[in-house]
């Protein structure tokens, strides 16, 4: 079994007696991508300086390479943990040219500080800025001169703190994947924070979903967007369609036909949620719709709100005929059907998740 290239186990940390960080464990292996995910003040920031050596843990341990560098009491500096940083702010040395940003903090003789500096800059393709200084470069060659720099120590763990945020959508996008591919030719275990589920998505083999402090939900991108613990989890990474209703004898009556139930309490409430790309839609029939099936459950009549174009798909809103409430979905393509067009909705069986309802708690 490979060893973790960087574990921390049960960290927490208080300010003011509160917990910022409470009780976080994760692993990331060699080579392996981990993104901690979650809103602005949850803790990721803070758990990150941990990690780094910047700021300490009220109880926990952080270990590297299996050994351990920091508990309550014993602590390697940070300059001693084999540790690269990248943050929001490139922070590079505005009166060093490139070359001598990157090899910044790098020993050995000149000959060797030039080759490796060269062979970085050749990965981020900014070699011919080899003497250039950062006022001269944009902001996406500086982020990749920040990662050259990052990289140049050869650390065995990669921590960034939201480094793309500071670059426009399509720029961003570019530099992600560029990024990505170096820091996996490199073999560094890298921890990205972003409150973005988008960057999560596109960079992390892990994603640990973190909430007041506390990691909610860890694992792949596909299981933790396809099986969301709670309906926040769900919600983190897309709109979504809430349907509420009562268990009675194990099943929930909705306008979409019965739902089963099973792990419910009797008489309890429950929130059905749906996507709104799993929303399907077909024409009204002289108002009648299509057959029920047991994949998409009882058609029920809605009538157009609006209709938005998006780019790669359209956003249709429908306000439901049996209780008013709007229920979004999103169609591939150009579908703007005109406000008051009635039609009929299903729901995909297989693509809804049931949650106790919003502030209710599951029992048993």
């Amino acid at each position: 079994m490979t060893t973790p290239r960087l574990e921390i186990r049960n960290i927490s940390r208080i300010f003011e007696g509160r917990r910022v960080v409470d009780d976080v464990s994760l692993s990331v292996l060699p080579g392996q991508v981990t993104c901690l995910l979650g809103p602005s003040g949850c803790g990721k920031s803070t758990t990150l300086r941990i990690i780094a050596g910047v700021d300490m843990q009220d109880a926990g341990e952080i270990h590297i390479d299996g050994r351990l560098v920091c508990d309550t009491l014993y602590r390697v500096p940070p300059e001693r943990r084999s540790v690269g940083l990248m943050f929001q702010d490139f922070a590079l040395f505005p009166h060093l040219t490139v070359a001598q940003n990157v090899a910044f903090g790098l020993s050995g003789s000149k000959l060797a500080k030039r080759t490796r500096v060269e062979e970085l800059l050749h990965r981020v393709d900014l070699v011919r800025h080899i003497d250039d200084y950062p006022h001269q470069l944009s902001g996406g060659e500086q982020q990749r001169v920040a990662l050259a720099r990052a990289l140049a120590p050869r650390p065995k763990i990669m921590l960034m703190d939201e480094p793309f945020s500071g670059l426009d959508n399509r720029l961003r996008d570019e530099i992600r994947d560029e990024t990505l591919g170096v820091l996996k030719d490199e073999g560094a275990a890298v921890l990205l924070v972003t409150h973005e589920p988008d960057e999560a998505m596109r960079m992390a083999d892990e994603i640990a979903l973190m909430r007041a402090g506390r990691i909610v939900q860890q694992g792949a991108p596909y299981n933790v967007y396809n099986a969301p613990v709670d309906r926040d989890a769900a919600a983190f990474f897309s709109d979504i369609n809430v349907i509420r209703g009562k268990v009675q004898n194990f099943l929930t009556d909705t306008p979409f036909g019965r739902f089963l139930t099973p792990a419910m309490p009797d008489g309890s409430e429950v929130d059905i949620i749906i996507r709104p790309q799993h929303v399907k839609i077909d024409l009204d029939r002289n108002g009648r719709g299509p057959h029920p099936t047991p994949e998409d459950g009882v058609p029920a009549r809605a009538v157009v709100e609006r209709a938005r174009f998006m780019g790669a798909e359209s956003l249709v809103e429908f306000r439901m005929d049996h209780d008013g409430s709007v229920l979004k979905a999103t169609v591939p393509a150009v579908f703007l059907p005109r406000s008051g067009t009635p039609m009929w909705l299903m729901i995909r069986r297989d693509r809804c998740f049931v949650f106790p309802a919003s502030g209710q708690e599951r029992r048993g």
